[in-house]
């Protein structure tokens, strides 16, 4: 039952979301979680948690649980098919987490469930947020049920088509051009592989990402021109042929659960109007290549919740312009950066001899590898030394 009033009103049960909630209840302050789902997803996009990420989540005790639920891998390599263009390890990163973790973000909710769970924090569902208004003293929800809440500060951690950015007229810009369309699956698969990397395959239809996960998981994500509804195992097959390795092809033998998505590059035009506060992919969407999406959502929730933390204790409102002027600049660089990748794939055959030789050329270099790998695992935005 939702409470008629609270500190902080977090709209959007996913790792964005939980984890703004679990860094607020770390630090004493009231949140109230609420998703207008009825039961949490058990398919889900994200399946790659990097370095940078756990370090954040070890400062709210979310990491341990976390890192022993998924498969570390030790190296991320570009490939066009049976060619390695570029290996990036990960073991040189100056973390406790020399690695990139490999699990499913059904598995990062669960966990980040069960802590607030742990903390008396409920998850409340279902509730559809239809409208959000704001004055002086905070704002007030209204849910599809009548109900309403009045919170001092908002947090819109639901997603791309977010009720809570819209409600409060904040603007969601990018280019006009059309969303790009991905099939997602998880399979089993016989495979000459390592099944303990990532390998992100360049090819002219676009790039296919190929990510291990525990229990003998292979998770596949491509950019496809036009993506069936319910992509088959015929047709994760043909992607793998078109785009994967040509010596020792893969074969799917079971499609565990597969669909599509679309995404438009886009940013917020602000963070924050008034109480209302944005994070993860209600203020940005890109591209997948690369695997930023969740984890640059998971750094906005712990960034913002602490900040929140410190202005619910007493602190000037002040400090949440702070947290706007941070991240809009980070999500920036990570769209950016997303979309130079997929770029990168899909080169005409022309230019793809010269992008081989140039990436090939780059992998020589160990100082270029390195600073691949911090960006990568987002270790390149640390503001301070780990803990």
């Amino acid at each position: 039952m939702l409470p008629a009033q609270t500190d902080v009103l977090v709209v959007g049960a996913g790792p964005t979301g939980l984890t703004a909630a679990l860094t607020l209840a770390r630090r004493g302050v009231e949140a109230t979680v609420v998703d207008r789902l009825e039961r949490p997803p058990v398919t889900s996009r994200a399946a790659v948690v990097h370095a940078y990420t756990l370090e954040v989540l070890d400062r709210i005790g979310a990491g341990a649980p976390l890192v022993a639920r998924g498969l570390r891998s030790p190296a991320f390599t570009v490939r066009d098919r049976d060619r390695t263009l570029l290996t990036v390890p990960f073991h040189t990163l100056p973390s406790r987490h020399g690695y990139a973790l490999m699990v499913s973000q059904s598995v990062t909710e669960q966990v980040l469930t069960g802590q607030l769970a742990d903390l008396g924090v409920p998850v409340l569902r279902p509730y559809a947020m239809t409208g959000l208004t704001h004055d002086a003293a905070g704002a007030v929800a209204t849910f599809a049920d009548g109900t309403t809440v009045r919170a001092r500060y908002v947090v819109g951690a639901d997603g791309m088509r977010s009720t809570v950015r819209e409600r409060a007229g904040i603007g969601f810009s990018g280019p006009a051009d059309r969303a790009e369309s991905f099939v997602l699956a998880d399979i089993r698969v016989e495979s000459g592989l390592p099944r303990d990397r990532v390998a992100l395959f360049l090819a002219r239809s676009g790039p296919l990402v190929w990510a291990p996960l525990p229990d003998g998981v292979v998770r596949v994500v491509a950019q496809v021109a036009d993506a069936p509804a319910e992509p088959d195992m015929t047709h994760v097959q043909a992607l793998l042929d078109e785009r994967g390795p040509v010596r020792r092809p893969d074969r799917v033998r079971e499609v565990l659960w597969a669909s599509r998505f679309r995404v438009h590059q886009r940013i917020a035009d602000t963070f924050r109007a008034g109480p209302v506060l944005l994070a993860g992919d209600a203020g940005h969407v890109h591209s997948p290549a690369g695997g930023q999406g969740m984890n640059l959502g998971i750094v906005d929730a712990v960034d913002l919740g602490e900040t929140l933390a410190e202005v619910v204790e007493g602190a000037p409102d002040t400090l949440l312009d702070g947290y706007a002027a941070r991240r809009r600049p980070m999500a920036e660089e990570v769209v950016s950066f997303a979309g130079r990748l997929t770029r990168l794939g899909t080169l005409p055959p022309a230019g793809r001899p010269a992008r081989n030789l140039l990436i090939r050329l780059l992998s020589a270099v160990p100082p270029a590898r390195h600073r691949i790998a911090m960006r990568l695992s987002g270790l390149n935005h640390r503001e301070r030394p780990p803990r």
